[in-house]
């Protein structure tokens, strides 16, 4: 398929999400301090990957209509959070993401760690939408909530971030280290395809589906950030790369080795696709997204 077809799809998506997030987030209003930090690291020009797939499984789940941006612009506030707090001297001390100062480096520590929360805060109204229109059940929003919140708890995002930062996966065994970027990387982008299908009403069998899926494309989606850390472009990536924290940690490539790292980044995109057989055309984004992937550079 060409690659301008997926680009024209992905800057579509961005543009809604874009635009839903300018609605989300307050602009001067007291305290003026948290909103701007919080816009700062919303807007630093993320790929919107998670509100992207969540809109994705929703339209092939059979959802129609632009409600699913409401609660898709809700992850991608998770998302942010994560990455200011990931980024903190206590985590893992990095001084640039997507090519500008990080949060705290620009507004402190305090004010960044209560941007992280502010935005958590902020997520879950949105994804538990709005008490005067809500074009979603409360069933389907109850299951929806439920899963994500599972997913950044201590058996998904955090719990991945602690057995990053308490070196669990430094036993050098390949489970350990996949078992840690499911939790870190994985859940959430599992969890956003999830939502985005429970939301439109799919069935048990989709569901696995698009779980299976987001399960290969976020562990390859970590081991590709492990080869870009080593082989990638500082100005492409627009952050440091090979920070004294990063080099404390195990990662796929000093385990297993470079190639042998990227043949297992295939491994997972090509079973990932795999998941996608029985879904018809309906699924090419999805497939032409898994690609992408596994080719970015940053």
């Amino acid at each position: 398929m060409d690659n301008s077809q997926l680009e024209t799809y992905l800057k579509e998506k961005r543009l809604k999400i874009n635009q839903k997030l300018e609605e989300i987030l307050p602009i001067e209003e007291e305290p003026k301090i948290i909103h701007r930090a919080m816009r700062y690291s919303v807007f630093a020009g993320g790929k919107r990957i998670r509100p992207i797939l969540a809109v994705t499984a929703y339209e092939i789940s059979g959802g129609e209509g632009d409600s699913i941006l409401m609660p898709a612009c809700g992850l991608e506030l998770i998302h942010t959070y994560s990455l200011i707090h990931d980024d903190l001297p206590c985590m893992d001390d990095d001084d640039y993401r997507r090519g500008r100062p990080t949060n705290h480096k620009i507004y402190g520590e305090a004010i960044a760690v209560l941007t992280g929360d502010a935005l958590t805060a902020l997520a879950f109204e949105c994804l538990l939408g709005s008490s005067e229109k809500c074009d979603f059940s409360e069933v389907a929003i109850l299951g929806f909530v439920r899963r994500l919140a599972r997913a950044i708890g201590t058996k998904g995002l955090i719990g991945g971030q602690v057995m990053d930062i308490t070196q669990l996966s430094k036993n050098r065994k390949k489970e350990s280290l996949e078992k840690t970027c499911e939790y870190k990387t994985g859940a959430l982008i599992e969890a956003s395809l999830e939502c985005g299908a429970l939301l439109a009403g799919a069935d048990s069998q989709l569901l696995a589906a698009l779980k299976r899926y987001g399960k290969g494309i976020g562990l390859a989606f970590q081991i590709t950030d492990d080869i870009l850390n080593v082989t990638g472009d500082k100005a492409v990536m627009g952050k440091s790369v090979h920070t004294d924290r990063e080099h404390e940690k195990v990662t796929f490539p000093e385990l297993i080795g470079l190639e042998n790292s990227k043949k297992e980044a295939l491994r997972c995109i090509e079973d990932a696709k795999v998941s996608l057989n029985d879904l018809g055309q309906s699924a090419w984004p999805l497939r032409e997204i898994a690609n992408y992937i596994l080719d970015r550079k940053s």
